[in-house]
């Protein structure tokens, strides 16, 4: 059994990266924190943290972390089942658009506190697997080890450019060679939504030229100000094709299942943000098909 007041100070440096934020946020001094953290390794007999800035996790102490978090989960859930008021953190990954487009009144709905990783859904998985989160929205709609898979629906999403751009990198039509020299957007370079819209409607189309930009809001900005042509989620771009800001590159739309994988053993915990999202999702997304 390990000292509960050890490991939350261990979870807080690490989630901080600083032994100054530790001591802030559990009004302790720095030194109370390093005393806590160092009793610590001495009773794991290893290392837990590299002290450096920011603070890092040894893999001990990572796995070490994730057990604190989880403790300190279920000790909330249970002191919540017993009437009493109690305060949950979680840490869990969710993809941009989800979190930009539907995904946050769901959490307005529970009483957690939240640590939230953005992570692509085609990503998240390896993550969750790995123990950093212990839930996510993902493209998985296997289980993974140890996890709860629930469908939550299919985001849609339409290939769009501003009308200026297209006159000046599609004068006569969108075929895959001149798609090939329009600018593209891309959220990241793990984002392979633009790329698997391009494989399969342009198959022969070259690898574009590419501007990184890790932003739902700004993909649509920037479509709109002519920086680049990318996919946008549906809700987002719908007034701009009625009213003529964006235009559509192809009646073919891109979609996307997400799903929420949740630890199995954190799933009771859990089951408030659960039900809350799949409310959400319920209203603002497709159904997936069966």
């Amino acid at each position: 059994m390990y000292d509960p007041a050890q490991l939350a100070a261990l979870e807080a440096v690490l989630r901080l990266g600083a032994f100054d934020g530790a001591a802030a946020e559990l009004a302790i001094t720095p030194s109370a924190v390093s005393q806590r953290i160092r009793a610590l390794e001495d009773r794991v007999g290893a290392p837990l943290v590299l002290r450096q800035s920011p603070a890092r996790a040894t893999p001990t102490g990572a796995r070490l972390c994730r057990h604190a978090r989880e403790l300190a989960l279920l000790d909330a859930a249970l002191a919540q089942d017993l009437g009493r008021v109690a305060e949950a953190r979680v840490r869990i990954a969710l993809n941009a658009d989800s979190l930009d487009t539907w995904a946050i009144p769901a959490l307005a709905e529970t009483d957690f506190l939240f640590d939230i990783v953005i992570e692509d859904e085609t990503a998240a998985h390896h993550i969750l697997r790995e123990g950093e989160v212990c839930a996510a929205i993902t493209t998985r709609a296997a289980p993974l080890q140890g996890c709860d898979v629930l469908p939550l629906g299919v985001t849609r999403y339409i290939a769009t450019c501003a009308p200026g751009f297209a006159k000046r990198y599609f004068p006569d039509a969108v075929t895959a060679a001149t798609l090939g020299k329009a600018p593209m957007l891309d959220f990241s370079g793990k984002d392979r939504l633009q790329r698997g819209w391009l494989a399969d409607v342009f198959p022969d189309a070259p690898a574009p030229p590419v501007h990184i930009l890790p932003s739902t809001h700004g993909f649509v900005t920037a479509s709109v100000a002519g920086l680049g042509w990318g996919l946008n989620p549906l809700p987002l771009v719908e007034d701009h094709i009625a009213n003529g800001t964006l235009i559509a590159l192809s009646d073919s739309p891109r979609d996307v299942a997400l799903y929420w994988q949740v630890s199995s053993h954190l799933g009771p915990a859990l089951r408030p943000l659960t039900k809350a999202l799949q409310r959400a999702a319920r209203n603002a997304l497709l159904s997936i098909p069966q």
